[in-house]
């Protein structure tokens, strides 16, 4: 497959990542917990996959400028540790908003 595509392929996984992580907090929001754990797990498939290809891409590098740096290759490095990060943060968010409904109902 050519690079470019690989890429692409690495900043869809991360995007779907990333919409999930989103999709779960509005679940969690109307204290629909199973569907935020739903899209969490597909949030997180999703960023396995980009890992994976991050992973291949570093494997080809070989640490000797294999691959060639281009602007889209860092705008999909910067998509996959965005969507880490918002999935990150979601789970802890999601996690308050739990604690808060519990102490809610008491």
């Amino acid at each position: 497959m050519e690079l470019e595509n690989i890429i692409m392929e690495l900043i869809i996984h991360a995007g779907e990542s990333r919409s999930f992580s989103m999709e779960s907090l509005r679940a969690a929001r109307a204290y629909d917990w199973p569907l935020a754990e739903q899209h969490l797990a597909a949030a997180k498939t999703a960023a396995r996959e980009a890992h994976l290809i991050q992973t291949q891409l570093i494997g080809a590098d070989e640490g000797v400028g294999n691959i060639p740096v281009s602007l889209i290759l860092v705008h999909a490095q910067d998509h996959l540790m965005n969507a880490m990060l918002c999935r990150e943060l979601v789970e802890e968010i999601i996690y308050l908003h739990r604690e808060i409904s519990v102490l809610k109902n008491r």
